[in-house]
């Protein structure tokens, strides 16, 4: 039986965190991106080039979604592709100067409002709290199974 403050704490978490991340979005330069390709793009930048099956497996998409994901990327000079160094036939796809600058512009956008927002809103004790709750459900959430629920 879940308890009723963990099923409180649950629905605060999420319509806190969706809130953030409507707001987040909304601050971001990604008019022009799906949300599938500024997912890949952030991959990119996280785990350096992979090759178009993998970020199709990675991102849980078809192959044939990838490619189309990956065409619009390359259209606006965000990626590139170039032969796979360990097997020839493969391409590696990464990201281009661009590519990078695009996200860390965007990045920065998002981090300096919401460090505004918490320095205009929040005490120091109120922020130190936050730090300390955020640690406490990253921690929960480490060794937690995504199918729990299914």
């Amino acid at each position: 039986m879940i308890s009723a403050s963990a099923v409180q704490a649950a629905s605060q978490v999420r319509v806190v965190f969706g809130r953030v991340k409507r707001r987040l979005k909304e601050l971001a330069d990604t008019d022009d991106l799906t949300p599938s390709q500024s997912s890949v793009l952030s991959r990119l930048d996280k785990d350096g080039p992979a090759s178009a099956s993998d970020l199709a497996a990675a991102e849980r998409v078809r192959p044939q979604s990838m490619a189309a994901i990956l065409a619009a990327l390359r259209e606006n000079d965000l990626i590139s592709r170039h032969p796979d160094p360990e097997d020839g036939r493969r391409q590696v796809v990464s990201l281009t100067t661009a590519g990078r600058h695009r996200l860390q512009g965007d990045r920065k956008v998002r981090q300096e409002w919401l460090a505004q927002t918490l320095q205009d809103r929040c005490t120091e004790a109120e922020r130190q709290t936050i730090l300390k709750a955020l640690a406490l459900l990253d921690n929960a959430l480490e060794s937690t199974p995504a199918a729990i629920g299914r």
